[in-house]
């Protein structure tokens, strides 16, 4: 059995009190969670948010992690960095990063292998844009991503990956519970069978388009699906509790 995992993922809200008080009011309510629960922060909200998670189970995460150790990269983090800071889990790829900052499966793959070497768990994000699925080129685009972005992994069961139809986030639209169930499922069997003998049967996971109290009960019913990677919804203290607590 694959244990569930919900992660919020802050984006670039919360000032360091915010998050503070935030995951106060989050604590009392998911202290009987039967799934992993992780909060990824902005980094300057890491030492704030740390302090505020002592006596819980929440997990910290981290929204974004450099390949390099050290150097010349103004404004990055690096692994090492994350971890004297008590960082565990690491968002990497998200769509955002690729849309925005440039982020290709190429460094995606570095930065995975880099946080992986730290001992990070890494929340590898992956999906398809809205012209894509609509061109019937959703498995062609992920195919071509778990080629890229994996390679070199020894041991999957220590990533998480999150399937992010790129037309879901932020948008209000969601995959059906039987289209997200589908893709996760390809994804998948296509890295048993590109990753063969990797333990990726341990592998988990997560959908992350617009995962929400509402929806989350009929999603994380789906055989295929181990937790969700929640944007909005997270910023709210009920809203991320009622989907940390989807099976009561």
């Amino acid at each position: 059995m694959r244990k569930p995992i919900i992660a919020g993922n802050w984006k670039m809200n919360n000032t360091a009190s915010e998050g503070a008080a935030l995951v106060s009011a989050l604590k009392p309510l998911v202290k009987d969670a039967k799934c992993d629960v992780v909060v990824c922060v902005p980094a300057i909200d890491i030492p704030a948010v740390k302090k505020a998670l002592r006596g819980s189970k929440i997990k910290l995460g981290a929204q974004n992690v450099h390949y390099a150790e050290k150097g010349a990269f103004t404004g990055e983090i690096s692994a090492d960095m994350l971890k004297e800071y008590g960082v565990q889990y690491v968002i990497i790829g998200h769509s955002e990063r690729r849309q925005y900052f440039g982020e290709t499966d190429e460094t995606v793959n570095k930065r995975t292998l880099a946080a992986l070497a730290a001992g990070l768990t890494p929340i590898v994000c992956i999906g398809e844009s809205l012209e894509e699925r609509e061109g019937g080129l959703t498995e062609k685009v992920l195919s071509a991503q778990i080629e890229k972005d994996f390679a070199g992994i020894d041991d999957f069961s220590k990533i998480v990956v999150a399937y992010e139809p790129i037309w879901a986030i932020g948008t209000g639209r969601t995959a059906t519970d039987e289209q997200a169930n589908e893709t996760i499922g390809f994804i998948r069997k296509r890295m048993k069978k590109v990753y063969a003998g990797k333990r990726v049967g341990k592998m988990r996971i997560q959908y992350g388009g617009s995962m929400n109290a509402k929806n989350c009960k009929g999603l994380m019913a789906q055989p295929e699906i181990d937790g969700g990677l929640i944007g909005g919804a997270s910023l709210k203290a009920a809203d991320f509790a009622a989907i940390v607590n989807f099976d009561k």
